[in-house]
């Protein structure tokens, strides 16, 4: 399911492009030649860049001349903001949008696009940088989820926020440190933030989001993975959905 382009100048030419690049595989050692600009405006662009042993290059080329990089490149196509909240409005229904704040791991990624559409969401939306992307783990993780559910990759996720209010909508960031779930309105229009792995929802989006909601703890480990919350929280604004 992953695309993949082989080759310096190939993938040079896809990042310059504006290509959506969900990560680059290189060839471990010191960088040298063109593979140097390379790697420059990958890190430039927020694009993951894996280091790895020529003989996964070799096996992933499949007999192509990778010369130390390999990019893959998603094999789904995007939607966009606008289509998500069409979809919605086709539906005649208010709109409901997750917005993953750089979610790196495929197979969470994966988990809350199949929550996503098992709790009748309209789409979600990631980041171009710092973000996996549409790839073939993630597809497998969402259970063929990712063939319905509309992603819109947006350039930044600040701006796409403060678009989504413009259009009507309450957005809502998970947080352990906001109020508790069950007190926080999730019906009509609304977008749910979920922030990454490692650092949860970062301090610009946080800022920009109406509401904090936490999900309450009643055991000895006070936090859950990124998706389990992701699911969680939808499936609390799926049951203040359908009191209306």
């Amino acid at each position: 399911m992953d695309d993949k382009i082989i080759g310096r100048n190939p993938v040079l030419e896809a990042i310059r492009s504006g290509r959506s690049i969900d990560k680059i595989l290189v060839k471990k050692g010191k960088y040298e030649g063109s593979i140097v600009p390379i790697i420059k405006k990958a890190k430039e662009n927020g694009i993951i860049i894996q280091e790895t042993d020529k003989a996964k290059l070799d096996a992933a080329a499949e007999g192509g001349s990778h010369q130390g990089v390999i990019a893959y490149v998603s094999a789904y196509e995007y939607s966009d903001v606008n289509g998500i909240l069409n979809a919605a409005r086709d539906k005649g229904e208010p709109p409901f949008v997750i917005i993953c704040d750089k979610i790196t791991d495929p197979h969470n990624l994966g988990a809350i696009i199949r929550t996503a559409n098992c709790v009748g969401a309209h789409g979600v939306i990631i980041p171009k940088r710092n973000s996996v992307g549409l790839n073939s783990t993630v597809a497998k993780a969402s259970a063929g989820a990712v063939e319905y559910m509309r992603v819109a990759k947006v350039t930044n996720i600040v701006s796409a926020i403060e678009d989504l209010k413009k259009e009507g909508l309450w957005i809502t960031a998970a947080d352990m440190d906001g109020e508790e779930m069950y007190n926080i309105d999730l019906k009509g229009a609304a977008g749910l933030v979920i922030g990454s792995e490692g650092e949860g929802v970062s301090r610009l989006v946080r800022e920009k989001c109406d509401f904090i909601a936490s999900i309450p703890m009643a055991g000895e480990i006070n936090s859950l993975n990124a998706s389990v919350a992701a699911g969680v929280l939808m499936y609390e604004a799926l049951r203040q959905r359908r009191l209306v």
